[in-house]
């Protein structure tokens, strides 16, 4: 009987070992674009804050999964690395030279975990908040030489046959002239219906088609962006959310392949934030990610030896810090509930107002700024702030000095750069740089595996390692 039950033990032992040794069967890749360490502390510190989440379980759901690390990304051509070298690393584990994509740093093609996965029969979605031939997006499914291909990376996105293709448009569906060229008609001959909008969104639950690209509508807002969280995008019932997206991208994958997918959620938006230095917005986007991982969790409760979920970032952009010099030892996290517009948004705004040649005066231009930025009314400015903030504005708007400050994505006027520097001074974030950094960004994994991705790394580790647990 003894010898029975030993048996029995060893013979169950094994079973639990093979079931642990077995890799996921759906994988979730979140990358916050431009999420360093700095980012998502302001937002903890938020989340701390005006939330009082101070716990464990209170925080945000990518920082209470159990493994933690550190990722280098440096690329092969700098030590600040752009988004396509760093994509290309995350989706394929090679290293690239910046404005590559798909491609080591010799220009050859190299293949991605997604396409390696696609040729095992699994599902397939890919999901941005920005243009779906984007860097990072196109990382996955694209081999160009230059990001800015948008015609041949369109291309590569319908020949690669993946289930979901998501973003808010197709930059290289024009030409030169502004025209529509053929890329539409590609994409139907390789079989993709092609939905727009949250119509769209809601049609994938009847669609028939086994490949599905989700723009936006034609004309609506950019097809670089879906537009930023704190500019309540979505909300008018039209344009696409990241949420909206995945949630039907999970629709998509579940019934083409119910029995293992990868999904890449991609928040390109926080790095548009942080390019333009904006505090506010930044943590708007972190939570607007956070999100969607929120999403990923609840199926990985219900598959929870099934599903491995990654979040990270590509590299950090902005180098922002919680706490400046203007600030010293006061923080006040509190303030990014007053700010109600993107500074990109705001900026807008401005332009429209000087291009209108009316003559607005600086008690009109207070009123502004304390609807869109709570500044004067909500969050106190120091005499000193108000003077140089008052002689910016006579200078754009009196004496029609130009003196713009040129970004990666945007240039801002003189005047929209000294209203976010104030709210950024208040408020205490820091930043060091208009681009992208050298530091480290953050690495947070739950699920089958999540053990390999605590400790730090290097970026092309990462899909070694996802090959790894998906071979055993």
């Amino acid at each position: 009987m003894k010898f029975l039950r030993h048996i029995l033990t060893v013979a169950l032992l094994l079973t639990a070992l093979a079931v642990s040794a077995a890799g996921p069967k759906y994988i979730f890749f979140f990358i916050g674009d431009g999420m360093g360490m700095g980012p998502v502390m302001a937002t903890q510190t938020y989340q701390r804050a005006v939330k009082g989440k101070t716990g464990y379980g209170e925080q945000l759901v990518m920082s209470q999964f159990p493994s933690a690390g550190l990722v280098t990304t440096y690329s092969a051509s700098s030590h600040v690395t752009d988004s396509s070298a760093a994509g290309t690393a995350l989706a394929t584990g090679n290293k690239t030279r910046n404005y590559m994509l798909g491609m080591n740093a010799d220009t050859l093609a190299v293949s991605s975990i997604a396409h390696e996965l696609k040729d095992l029969g699994w599902g397939i979605g890919i999901i941005t908040d920005c243009a779906a031939d984007d860097a990072t997006p196109g990382a996955f499914y694209a081999h160009q030489p230059s990001r800015k291909m948008y015609y041949e990376i369109g291309k590569d996105a319908a020949y690669s046959g993946f289930d979901f293709i998501a973003g808010a448009g197709l930059r290289g569906g024009k030409d030169k002239d502004g025209k529509d060229n053929d890329l539409y008609d590609v994409l139907e001959q390789q079989g993709y219906q092609v939905l727009r909008g949250q119509d769209g969104a809601r049609a994938v639950l009847t669609s028939k088609s086994e490949k599905i690209m989700l723009l936006n509508p034609e004309g609506y807002h950019i097809p670089a962006a879906m537009g930023y969280v704190v500019d309540s995008v979505g909300k008018d019932g039209i344009g696409l959310t990241l949420p909206i997206a995945m949630e039907a991208c999970l629709t998509q994958l579940q019934r083409n392949s119910p029995d293992k997918f990868f999904m890449m959620v991609e928040n390109g938006l926080i790095d548009h934030a942080l390019h333009a230095n904006d505090g506010g917005a930044a943590v708007k986007q972190i939570l607007g990610l956070d999100e969607c991982v929120a999403i990923a969790y609840e199926f990985y409760k219900q598959h929870p030896d099934e599903t491995l979920i990654l979040v990270t970032a590509d590299h950090d952009t902005g180098g922002m810090s919680v706490g400046c010099k203007a600030s010293r030892y006061t923080v006040n996290p509190e303030y990014v509930d007053y700010q109600s517009i993107s500074k990109d948004m705001f900026n807008r705004e401005i332009q429209a107002m000087l291009k209108s040649r009316r003559r607005y005066e600086w008690p009109e231009m207070k009123e502004l700024l304390s609807e869109r930025l709570g500044l004067f009314s909500k969050i106190k400015i120091t005499e000193d702030a108000e003077k140089k903030l008052k002689k910016t504005f006579e200078e754009t708007f009196h004496e029609g000095k130009v003196n713009d400050e040129k970004g990666l994505y945007n240039t801002s006027n003189a005047f929209t750069v000294a209203a976010m520097r104030a709210y950024n001074n208040a408020s205490g974030w820091g930043f060091t740089t208009l681009n992208h950094s050298g530091n480290p960004v953050p690495i947070y994994a739950i699920g089958v595996g999540a053990e390999n991705f605590a400790r730090q790394l290097d970026n092309t580790q990462i899909p070694q390692i996802l090959r790894r647990l998906i071979a055993q």
